[in-house]
């Protein structure tokens, strides 16, 4: 089957391969989720772009990182091929059979409640019916793994049999502080934590210090949006995921301390249980692995 892309007909299977690579990150792994090799998979999107005359995607050490011009491809095509796959396959009838059924889904809270959540309101008013767990992520991938939730974001990957694990987006930190703040240095400033061994603190500083922080923190609080309104109202310094604290950067409630050529980043993912026959837990991993590439 031909597919039209602009002023170009290209077949159904190179697109399918485009998106399994988009979406998982990997050659790898898209061939894995395909049932292809790795050769073909990568004579596909060789094939893909030399019809639409333009690069998809570059390689980098951790996989294949997409072009604009994917990311344009992927939005053009996700859901149309996304709808024929379910109807090909006999997924789904329509969004009633869709959404009829609950997805039972695990996270970080943080991550949860300000990006996963606002992400899938569109679905949720469509009909979709989500129940939401709030944990770590070992706990969350045991409870994947027996069966009572249908996918976990998680911050570590899995190395458990049976969980397919695929890379849903990158969380880089940055060093902040109220836009008021006029206290110590660095070396001096009190420490908002998230836990009492400073585990985002420590990774910066050796990151981009190269030095070990052995200081204790003034304030502890086990949920780093707990961590994020102690230094908006002043009472230090922390390490946030720039995504948590983005519209503080932006309005000016909090200033950034420094802006180092190397931060460090951390990968999520996204996990669900191989051979689950979820449709509406389905539609909403896609929803997910499309929508987080904005995030």
């Amino acid at each position: 089957m031909l597919i039209r892309v602009g002023a170009v007909s290209v077949s159904l299977d190179l697109l399918r391969t485009f998106l399994a690579v988009y979406r998982s990150g990997s050659v790898t792994r898209a061939a894995g989720l395909l049932g292809l090799s790795q050769p073909a998979v990568t004579g596909h999107i060789k094939a893909l772009e030399q019809a639409l005359e333009r690069p998809l995607f570059d390689r980098v050490p951790r996989g294949m990182a997409p072009t604009a011009a994917a990311d344009r491809l992927a939005r053009r095509v996700a859901v149309p091929l996304d709808s024929l796959e379910e109807l090909v396959l006999g997924d789904s009838g329509g969004p009633a059979e869709v959404f009829g059924r609950v997805v039972h889904l695990g996270g970080p809270a943080e991550l949860t409640c300000a990006r996963v959540l606002p992400c899938l309101a569109p679905m949720i008013t469509a009909g979709l019916q989500l129940r939401v767990t709030l944990g770590l992520p070992d706990r969350l991938l045991s409870e994947l793994a027996e069966g009572a939730l249908d996918l976990v974001v998680s911050t570590l990957r899995p190395r458990r049999r049976g969980l397919v694990v695929e890379p849903l987006c990158d969380e880089d930190f940055v060093l902040v502080a109220s836009a008021g703040w006029e206290g110590e240095g660095l070396d001096r400033a009190p420490l908002i934590a998230y836990g009492e061994n400073l585990p985002i603190l420590r990774r910066y500083w050796r990151t981009v210090f190269d030095t070990r922080l052995t200081r204790a923190p003034a304030v502890v609080v086990p949920d780093l949006r707990g961590v994020l309104a102690a230094v908006v109202a002043g009472a230090g310094v922390t390490v946030l995921p720039r995504y948590l604290c983005a519209d503080e950067l932006a309005d000016g409630r909090l200033r950034l301390l420094l802006d180092p050529e190397l931060a460090p980043i951390n990968t999520l993912f996204l996990v669900s249980r191989a051979g689950a026959a979820n449709p509406a837990g389905t539609a909403v991993r896609r929803h997910l692995l499309l929508q987080a590439r904005t995030w």
